[in-house]
C-alpha cells in the first residue's frame, strides 16, 4: 500500500475516533433541568376540589368548598382568603422533580415521607371526600435545595428542584385585618366601662387631640391619646369564633366607639377573660337621609361625588356589620390596651411636667 493511501487511511480513522469521543461526551452529560424534571401532581382540575386537608393529626386544617369559595373547618366554617387557597394550590401544582429516589416503603421513616414523620402533608379531596391527589414533603436532601416528596396514592419517592414552602396553619388562610381606619377621617372616640366614659376628638384643624371635660391642672399624654384615637387603624385578630357559642361565656362590659366624619360609626363591644380580649364588632352608617335626585334637575359634579361617597360609605358599613356580626375576635394584648384604655393613663400632671422641664 503507497505512503499516501497510508496517510488518507490514518487521517480518516483520527476523524473516527474523534467523532466518537464526541458521541460518548453527548450521551454521558447531564441531562438540562427541562429535559430531566417534570411536575409532581399532573391533571389535576381544580374544579374538582371539595376539601383541601393540611397535616394529620391534631394538627390536621380542613378547608372545604362552600359555594364559590373555601371556609376554615377548624375556624367554625370562618370564610378563607380565595388568594391563598389559589396559592397553596398553585404552590403543589408546580412542585417539579427531577429522579426517582426509591419506592421502598422501608425507606420512607427516614425520608421523612410517611404521615407521621412529614413535614408538609396536602390532600386534595372529591366533594364526597375520595382522594384525588395529595404531596407528603419529607426532609431535604443533602444539605441542598430540593426534597424528598412522595405523591399520595403512590410509593414512588423523588427529589425535588426546589424544597417546597407551604403555609399549613388554619389562620394563614384568614384575612387577620378587622378594620382599618384613616385617622383624617376620625371625629372622636368614646372609651366605656361600668367605671367611667370618656371621649377623645380631634379639634378643628384635626391634627390635635382634645378631651370632653378635660380637668384642669392636669395635661394630656399625647402618645396614649394617639394611641387610643387610631386603635382601629389597621385593627388585626389573633383568633375568631362563632358568636352564639363564645358569647356565653364572656361578659361584653366594655365598649370603643369610632365616629368618622363620613356618618359611619364601629362599635367595639369588649370582654376580657384568662388574660385575654374578646370583641364583637359592627358598624352602621347613621345618615339615615336618602339619596335622591330630582328630575330635571343638572347636579353640580361636586354634588354627584358627594351622593356617591354617602353611598359608597353606607355600603361598606352594611357589609362590615354583614361579615363580622356573627363572630368573636380575640385580638393582642398590645390592641387590647388601647381599646380599654383608662382615663387616669392618659393624663399627667401640669406641675410636674413643669418642674421635670426645669
Amino acid at each position: 500500500m503507497s505512503n499516501k493511501k497510508l496517510i488518507i487511511l490514518g487521517v480518516i480513522t483520527v476523524c473516527m475516533i474523534a467523532w466518537a469521543i464526541v458521541q460518548a461526551h453527548i450521551s454521558n452529560r447531564p441531562r438540562t433541568e427541562a429535559e430531566k424534571s417534570a411536575y409532581l401532581i399532573q391533571g389535576l382540575d381544580p374544579t374538582n376540589i371539595g376539601s383541601i386537608v393540611l397535616g394529620t393529626g391534631e394538627n390536621e386544617v380542613t378547608l372545604k368548598r362552600n359555594g364559590r369559595r373555601f371556609v376554615v373547618t377548624d375556624k367554625d366554617d370562618y370564610p378563607a382568603e380565595s388568594g391563598d387557597i389559589n396559592s397553596l394550590i398553585a404552590s403543589c401544582l408546580d412542585i417539579k422533580v427531577d429522579e426517582l429516589f426509591t419506592d421502598n416503603p422501608s425507606n420512607y421513616k427516614d425520608l421523612g415521607v410517611t404521615e407521621e414523620d412529614a413535614k408538609y402533608i396536602v390532600k386534595f379531596l372529591k366533594p364526597d371526600s375520595e382522594l384525588l391527589a395529595g404531596v407528603i414533603v419529607g426532609k431535604g436532601k443533602d444539605q441542598g435545595r430540593g426534597a424528598f416528596v412522595r405523591m399520595i396514592p403512590g410509593n414512588k419517592v423523588y427529589v425535588t428542584l426546589e424544597r417546597p414552602w407551604i403555609k399549613d396553619q388554619a389562620m394563614n388562610y384568614i384575612n387577620r385585618e378587622l378594620v382599618s381606619v384613616d385617622r383624617k377621617n376620625i371625629e372622636s372616640v368614646t372609651v366605656s366601662s361600668s367605671d367611667e366614659t370618656y371621649t377623645l376628638k380631634a379639634n378643628d384643624v384635626g391634627e390635635d387631640i382634645i378631651l370632653e371635660n378635660h380637668p384642669s391642672g392636669k395635661k394630656l399624654k399625647n402618645g396614649d391619646c394617639e394611641a387610643v384615637f387610631t386603635a382601629l387603624n389597621n385593627l388585626r385578630f389573633e383568633d375568631v369564633m362563632k358568636a352564639p357559642a363564645a358569647g356565653k361565656e364572656l361578659t361584653f362590659n366594655r365598649q370603643f366607639i369610632c365616629k368618622l366624619k363620613d356618618s359611619t360609626v364601629y362599635t367595639m363591644k369588649i370582654a376580657q377573660k384568662d388574660d385575654k380580649t374578646f370583641i364583637t364588632c359592627r358598624a352602621e352608617f347613621t345618615d339615615k337621609n336618602p339619596v335622591t335626585k330630582e328630575e330635571g334637575v343638572v347636579e353640580s359634579e361636586e354634588e354627584l361625588k358627594k351622593k356617591e361617597a354617602k353611598l359608597l360609605a353606607r355600603d361598606k358599613a352594611e357589609e362590615f356589620s354583614s361579615r363580622h356580626g356573627n363572630w368573636v375576635y380575640e385580638i393582642s394584648e398590645n390592641d387590647a390596651g388601647n381599646l380599654v384604655k383608662k382615663l387616669s393613663e392618659l393624663f399627667e400632671d401640669e406641675k410636674k411636667e413643669a418642674t421635670e422641664e426645669e
